[in-house]
């Protein structure tokens, strides 16, 4: 099985999420995606962040129509921080013998992958799926040392949308996939924004998530 990892903070979970995760479902030919919601901050929390609670139900809320899409609580009901590498580990060691698991990654937080807890570990064990992110090019990725020369003419091509996706073979075995993702504008904080201001936000989020959001006045 070829299994998609999806984490982040999902605050809150909307349409652009849901995007990305079906693009890659599709071109990948994955068996599933498992969200990965993360936790609430050990120490003060930030103002923006909507407890792990009703970041977790959201998350729920969203996928509980879509097969291909599972949940995984264990960060979001920690008490302490999680490290993307403890997490894939964890995942890595649940799954069935020959289960190839692909972590799915923007443009924007793989340039800084090499400052990542034990990054080169988490090379060694998993698939990278590096999607476009808006503000980022693939051109970028000239910059950073622990990845083989890639023609430029192919990584311009990814951000011109021309080729859809670029796999590189690492010399440990590993591999990333670079993928070109049809854009998509909705943003978090837009909507946080707008929920602050009263306004609706039906556009950007699954109607069970929105129903949530008024309910329980969640960025209110």
């Amino acid at each position: 099985m070829f299994i998609g990892l999806l984490g982040g903070s999902f605050n809150p979970i909307h349409n652009g999420h849901l995007h990305i995760a079906k693009y890659v479902l599709e071109a990948l030919a994955l068996d599933r995606i498992i969200f990965i919601p993360t936790g609430d901050p050990p120490h003060k929390p930030a103002t923006s962040l909507a407890p792990a609670s009703h970041r977790l139900e959201m998350v729920k809320l969203a996928t509980e129509s879509m097969d291909s899409f599972v949940v995984d609580d264990q960060e979001a009901l920690s008490p302490g921080i999680s490290y993307s590498v403890d997490t894939v580990t964890r995942l890595k060691g649940d799954s069935p013998s020959g289960t190839e698991l692909g972590f799915i990654i923007g443009l924007d937080a793989f340039l800084e992958f090499p400052s990542w807890k034990q990054a080169t570990h988490i090379l060694n064990i998993c698939h990278l799926i590096v999607c476009s992110r808006p503000g980022t090019t693939f051109t970028q990725l000239q910059a950073l040392a622990f990845l083989p020369k890639i023609p430029l003419t192919q990584l311009d091509n990814l951000d011109q949308q021309i080729g859809t996706h670029q796999d590189i073979a690492l010399p440990s075995g590993s591999a990333i996939t670079l993928l070109s993702v049809p854009p998509n504008t909705v943003s978090a904080s837009h909507i946080r924004e707008q929920c602050a201001l009263q306004r609706p936000i039906g556009d950007w989020l699954p109607p069970s998530v929105e129903s949530y959001i008024i309910q329980h006045q969640v960025y209110q």
